[in-house]
């Protein structure tokens, strides 16, 4: 069921799949929830889907003034109360990592347990020549943003300069930002990601209570890689509770 939801002065567009728990998944910068299809179907088993498009992206229509992982973080806090009205489990990708991960943190009573796929929490966390601000974007996003966007072809390039400006200047998280994170949250990278494994190991020794996934034969665009491995990382991490672990080191109790 797809539609749109009115959030302040912004009509946002999202759809649902499924039956079962909620669970709202942000997709990636520059895309649309399209992203997610081919996880769609084997999550929406086990979850009520709800997949919002934010500002300038997909169907939701942009907005004046610039684009900003705060301002796209409030609106998916807005689409939370408004539209599941009880806290879900959040799962985000690329862009919609870091919205995820500043929701969590903002709001921790939204947010049941946290999903970051591919995400930076500092600008840094890119690997060298990942955010160019000399290089042009993909033709296929703007084909893609053409074929759904309500503000038409011609807007591509404002949104790409919105979206660039973000790159370069955001996030700019620190370690101990991430320690106020508190709920369980699950870090999966591709091995060969546009986001450094460096930084994907700071993410997960930063959370207070974080597991980390390093899916082997896969890039950025890992959950379209390998999308049943992927899967079932994620439905395994929402649907069972720890394990004690034989050996633990970061895990010792009181630690």
């Amino acid at each position: 069921m797809a539609g749109y939801v009115r959030l302040g002065d912004l009509n946002t567009w999202y759809d649902e799949h499924g039956e079962g728990e909620p669970l709202v998944l942000l997709h990636p910068g520059g895309v649309d929830a399209r992203a997610f299809g081919p996880n769609i179907d084997g999550l929406a088993r086990r979850f009520r889907l709800f997949t919002p498009e934010r500002r300038g992206h997909g169907h939701t229509p942009d907005a004046p003034g610039p684009i900003t992982f705060d301002l796209m973080a409030e609106d998916t806090i807005a689409f939370l109360e408004s539209v599941p009205g009880a806290p879900v489990h959040l799962l985000g990708c690329s862009d919609g990592a870091t919205v995820a991960l500043l929701v969590a943190l903002r709001r921790p009573d939204l947010v049941r347990r946290l999903v970051c796929v591919a995400g930076v929490f500092h600008r840094d966390g890119w690997a060298p020549g990942v955010v160019d601000a000399d290089q042009p974007s993909p033709a296929f996003l703007a084909d893609m943003y053409a074929e759904v966007s309500p503000d038409g072809a011609g807007h591509y390039q404002v949104v790409a300069g919105k979206l660039n400006r973000m790159h370069l200047e955001e996030p700019t998280l620190t370690a101990h930002d991430l320690r106020r994170v508190t709920g369980r949250t699950l870090v999966m990278v591709g091995d060969d990601d546009e986001v450094t494994l460096e930084h994907a190991l700071a993410l997960y020794r930063g959370l207070p209570d974080a597991e980390l996934a390093v899916v082997p034969g896969t890039s950025h665009g890992l959950l379209v890689e390998k999308p049943e491995l992927c899967d079932r990382i994620i439905l395994d991490f929402l649907t069972t509770d720890p394990v004690p672990t034989m050996a633990p080191i970061r895990r010792v109790r009181g630690a």
